[in-house]
């Protein structure tokens, strides 16, 4: 459970708290058997301070004025990791005809100019592919930059981080992946984290067939390769043998699921499921196959052995083939091995997007730069937003980059990508970091002066720390700390400690328990001494 002081929202005018249940935190909200394989519905009375608007995770609300309580009702059975609860100075608007965006006011224009009738366009496109959209509402609702992770798919109430609503192809993306979880990991269920695959591919999967419909498969091939990307820098980071790249990860005891959070479970995942989607030869008969799916197993929790059984049973012709035991590609290898996916899609039709990022990166990176010209020809501007961060991610792996080279780029594209969304700026200004480029580090001032959140602030210490700025770190941390959240605080105090003596004492008193920090963050950050950022780990939950 998360309080907010008004300082830290972005209205600056009442208090906020907002619940994170995924993966076992709810335990620490209500009693509950706090395991995914166990569903029930739910019902909650809460009372509120007159002008908070609280709302929660159900298919059903109730407000009686006169006594200032809401009251709630689940009438479908979810685990109790999708129980939320968000309250605050948040207004709403509707944006379709089962859905309404909720934010603070300053807030809910931008998201209206974002969302509205986008989302009903997904959930229609989602409904056509895998069945009809059982709970009711799709609510969206913006949290204050202290939400920890990107989003979280909580049933008719979808939570997203504010800061992602400058960034509009993350935004839809992300959106996207939360529908997708409507079908995938909310109606049905991983039975045990060990399997967090059978959500989080699946939903991937989905996803991105609702991408291909609605947007074209040029750019769902463009996302894939940029998250493919993050998943062969994160191999190489921690090992092709590390055990957390299996699909089944054995989880031990006292371990916390979300340490196995990874972009395995996405990634790793998603590549099977497409696996499974080319032996059916068509993807359309692969549909087919994930209705039947979620109408026998809705509402309940699984293992990958029902998945695939029921896909062998739905395919006889496939199953007398054998194909669970094809050479190489053996469902239990899929499943147990580590390492990298056993194949990949292919993402060809992504070409007229990816192609000329992979030209500019060589102009950048053959030696002599005699091609300067021709790349600083190139407009980024007018590039999509994940040609512009898989081209900055590629020199971000390059990097140290020689001198000249990140001189000439910020010649070339500095002033550029001043305009642009944070997800971009972020980038640049790791590749400033990295490379040590004196000349543009007031903007990396300037950047962490004016971001709260997690995802916009970590991965920027992380390498000023790994690096020759730690005293740079250390002075705008000082300068910013209270505008921070004190979980946030902490995580940052942890990497700024590191190779140091401890850091002063920092008043933490906003705080009335010792919540723990994000295991994630902490664990990618020893696991590689900073050379992995949270951006490549924490897409959304």
């Amino acid at each position: 459970i998360w309080w907010l002081d008004p300082e830290l929202t972005y209205g600056n005018a009442k208090p906020f708290v907002f619940t994170q249940g995924h993966s076992v935190c709810n335990r620490s909200f209500f009693p509950c058997f706090d395991t995914p394989a166990v569903k029930c519905t739910y019902s909650a009375t809460v009372k509120a301070p007159a002008g908070i608007q609280v709302l929660m995770s159900a298919t059903q609300s109730t407000y009686l004025e006169e006594e200032s309580v809401y009251q709630f009702y689940m009438e479908y059975p979810v685990p109790a990791y999708l129980v939320a609860l968000v309250a605050g100075d948040l207004i709403h608007a509707d944006i379709g005809p089962r859905s309404r965006v909720w934010a603070e006011p300053c807030l809910l224009p931008t998201a209206i100019s974002k969302l509205s009738g986008m989302v009903e366009r997904w959930l229609t496109a989602a409904e056509s592919l895998y069945g009809p959209y059982i709970w009711g509402r799709y609510d969206i609702v913006f949290l204050p930059p202290s939400f920890p992770i990107v989003a979280m798919e909580n049933p008719c109430l979808t939570f997203i981080i504010s800061s992602i609503l400058e960034s509009d192809e993350f935004l839809i993306i992300d959106v996207i992946h939360e529908v997708a979880h409507s079908w995938f990991g909310n109606a049905v269920t991983n039975a045990t984290w060990e399997e967090m695959w059978l959500s989080e591919g699946l939903a991937t999967y989905a996803q991105r067939r609702i991408t291909t419909e609605t947007y074209g498969a040029a750019f769902t091939c463009l996302e894939t390769a940029f998250r493919l990307d993050a998943l062969h820098r994160q191999m190489k980071l921690l090992g092709e043998d590390n055990p957390v790249s299996k699909l089944q990860v054995k989880l031990e005891p006292g371990v916390n699921p979300s340490n196995l959070m990874n972009l395995f479970t996405y990634e790793k995942g998603y590549c099977f499921v497409y696996y499974l989607s080319q032996l059916c030869g068509d993807p359309r008969h692969f549909d087919s196959f994930l209705r039947a799916y979620i109408e026998k197993y809705k509402f309940t929790s699984v293992v990958a052995q029902d998945l695939l059984d029921s896909f062998l049973n739905f395919f006889p012709e496939l199953k007398e083939q054998c194909v669970e035991s094809k050479a190489g590609l053996e469902f239990e290898r899929w499943l147990n091995a580590t390492g990298p996916p056993l194949a990949e899609p292919d993402l060809s039709q992504g070409s007229s997007l990816t192609r000329p990022v992979e030209t500019l990166f060589k102009l950048w990176t053959t030696e002599p730069l005699d091609s300067v010209a021709a790349a600083s020809s190139v407009d980024l501007t007018k590039w999509r937003t994940f040609q512009t961060v898989l081209f900055l991610d590629r020199l971000l792996d390059g990097s140290p980059l020689p001198h000249e080279v990140i001189k000439r780029l910020s010649e070339c594209y500095s002033s550029q990508l001043d305009s642009m969304n944070a997800e971009i700026r972020i980038r640049w200004l790791q590749i400033v970091v990295r490379n040590d480029y004196y000349p543009d580090l007031y903007k990396v001032r300037r950047f962490l002066e004016n971001q709260m959140s997690r995802m916009y602030t970590i991965p920027l210490y992380e390498d000023l720390c790994t690096g020759t700025l730690k005293s740079f770190a250390l002075e705008i941390f000082y300068q910013t700390q209270n505008q921070l959240h004190p979980n946030l605080r902490k995580t940052i105090q942890q990497i700024l400690s590191q190779g140091l003596n401890p850091l002063p004492a920092i008043d933490t008193t906003a705080v009335t328990t010792d919540t723990p920090a994000m295991v994630l963050e902490d664990k990618v950050s020893e696991a590689t001494n900073g050379a992995i950022s949270l951006r490549d780990v924490n897409v959304s939950a």
